[in-house]
């Protein structure tokens, strides 16, 4: 498949290790991955000790509440996700070819879009709160915690942007150490604010639900004040230095190439965070224990993805920088080792999960039906999450080559028009565990068209650095 492609290895592969032989491929995979899925790990647990607090402390209604949110919530963020997808991209293959000057140029660009972002969802995002969350059909007895909830996220949005920007492109010059101390020290404050909210320990007041909205607020401030601090000690390449703030500006050619990389993602993220809202209004249907249990299967899906997202990312990261060093003949060895690490170490994490489901489950969530409803949906749809990561792989190679539409059309078309329909239909003849099944389904149409795609298009086409 690789015979246009120029000869070499990755940026990264052909480091020496210790014996002065070139690393191997899964080599390069497992030093991304071993602090990415960390990060990824720290970043989750925040939500979901909090997710515990709140369980545990204030009840199953406690749970539905923050859980009505998570739809909207990953909606907004969903731009940001793509944004900084596109500019890891442009980055990798800037760092690949040895020009910092313009890895600093794509950084101040993207950061300023997502400040401003952030400030007008601040602002005006509070204000359509409850409308937002009534028409979804959110259960009356937690309409308004998931209100309040909901608008105290909003309001910590210009922080979580940028906290998700900044980690995202670190990755792009192949950084993943920083970003795992930035969620290291976001995840402590909030393993420490959340309770003490909660409780009101040392004269704070108490918070009730809101208490892990204002607690991930300041974990997130606390996180990026650090990370500032520490890239200007180290001087890295995306340290606010003075050498940096000249780049603090929109540059609209940059932009626009972030964009045509970064907006067909954040696309695709809209369309799965729409079809999790359509999901969800149709889970809302079966009252709040079904929607407190649709929140903890999530909790748990959010741990088992970390494999699949980040060997996806890496994947992308890997094929981006090989792009831009003129190392193009690689990418297929790329994608093929990516898809054998997702089956090896996605694979054993949904094991685990099948086997421990109960346990887990009771972390989340003290009532014994609750838990039944719960686990049917996990042990419905887990296994879907092998299928995904292996579409991801294919999809984020292809997006470090600057090739984005088709295979973000397919990932549209198999979530918004594989996945809520056969939800819809389903759970008309078979209730919730008709919505559980759309998952996995939805997963095998994704595979099946982002392999074709690949092998049948993508791999004839001639590879250029945008």
């Amino acid at each position: 498949m690789d015979a246009n492609r120029s000869a070499a290895v990755p940026a990264g592969a052909a480091r020496p290790g210790p014996t002065g032989q070139p690393k191997v491929l899964w080599q390069v995979y497992l030093a991304f991955l071993v602090p990415m899925i960390a990060s990824n790990f720290l970043q989750a647990l925040s939500g979901t000790v909090n997710n515990i607090y709140l369980g545990q402390m204030l009840g199953v209604g406690a749970m539905a509440a923050v859980s009505a949110f998570f739809p909207v919530l990953c909606f907004l963020i969903a731009f940001m996700i793509g944004l900084g997808s596109g500019a890891a991209v442009l980055i990798g293959q800037a760092w690949g070819a040895k020009e910092p000057e313009r890895v600093k140029a794509i950084a101040g660009t993207t950061l300023m879009v997502g400040l401003y972002a952030g400030v007008v969802v601040a602002l005006f995002g509070g204000m359509f709160t409850d409308g937002l969350l009534r028409a979804l059909g959110t259960p009356a007895d937690i309409l308004g915690d998931a209100t309040a909830y909901a608008r105290v996220m909003l309001v910590a949005s210009p922080a979580v942007f940028l906290f998700l920007l900044v980690t995202s492109m670190m990755r792009g010059v192949g950084d993943t150490k920083t970003p795992l101390k930035t969620l290291l020290i976001s995840t402590a404050v909030g393993l420490l604010a959340t309770p003490a909210l909660i409780r009101g320990w040392g004269g704070l007041p108490q918070l009730g639900v809101v208490s892990g909205a204002y607690a991930a607020g300041l974990g997130f401030a606390v996180s990026m004040a650090w990370t500032a601090w520490h890239l200007l000690r180290v001087r890295h390449v995306l340290a606010p230095d003075a050498t940096f703030r000249p780049y603090l500006r929109v540059d609209r050619q940059i932009l626009a190439k972030v964009l045509r990389i970064g907006l067909p993602t954040g696309l695709s993220m809209i369309t799965i965070s729409l079809a999790e809202i359509a999901v969800l209004f149709l889970v809302n249907r079966f009252g709040s224990q079904a929607t407190a249990a649709y929140g903890a299967v999530n909790q748990i899906v959010s741990y088992v993805q970390f494999p699949a997202f980040s060997i996806a990312i890496t994947a992308s990261i890997l094929g981006a920088q090989a792009i831009g060093a003129g190392r193009g003949d690689t990418l297929g060895k790329i994608a093929r080792t990516g898809i054998w690490m997702n089956a090896l170490l996605t694979g054993a994490l949904v094991l685990l999960a099948y086997l421990f489901s109960r346990r887990i489950l009771g972390l989340f969530i003290t009532d014994p039906a609750v838990v039944d409803l719960a686990q049917t949906l996990l042990h419905t749809m887990l296994w879907g999450i092998i299928v995904m990561g292996m579409s991801m792989v294919l999809s984020g190679l292809m997006r470090a080559s600057g090739t984005v539409l088709v295979p973000t059309a397919l990932t549209m078309l198999a979530i918004g028009g594989v996945e809520v329909p056969v939800a819809w239909v389903l759970s008309q003849h078979y209730g919730l565990n008709g919505i559980w099944a759309a998952y996995p389904v939805a997963f095998l149409a994704m595979l099946a068209m982002q392999t074709t795609y690949y092998r049948l298009v993508w791999v004839k086409k001639p590879i250029r650095r945008l």
